[in-house]
């Protein structure tokens, strides 16, 4: 033991959470893991409601199969998190 035909694979050091590009809604009664949001906030912010005049300020996608009615929702993390971010400098309105 002790041989190798190749050098020993060192770990390199990744972060510690790797970032996504899409997140789903939480299940109802639970927070998303990466912002701590709930699940209705979030739908406020990707859906068209009264609460953001009826543009969402969070870019989202719905994967479905085509002719079905219900999708999943997933959540373009950069958009939610340049938003949330936004909310820091006071360029965008809290509810």
């Amino acid at each position: 033991m002790g041989n190798y035909i190749h050098a020993p694979i060192e770990a390199t050091s990744a972060p510690d959470k790797l970032k996504p590009e899409f997140v789903r809604l939480p299940k109802g009664g639970t927070r998303c893991p990466h912002t701590g949001l709930s699940r209705s906030k979030l739908n406020q912010l990707v859906l068209p409601c009264k609460e953001n005049d009826y543009k969402p300020p969070v870019e989202s996608k719905v994967l479905r199969n085509r002719g079905t009615i219900r999708g999943t929702r997933l959540i373009v993390f950069d958009s939610l998190m340049e938003y949330l971010n936004g909310l820091d400098e006071g360029s965008r309105d809290e509810n």
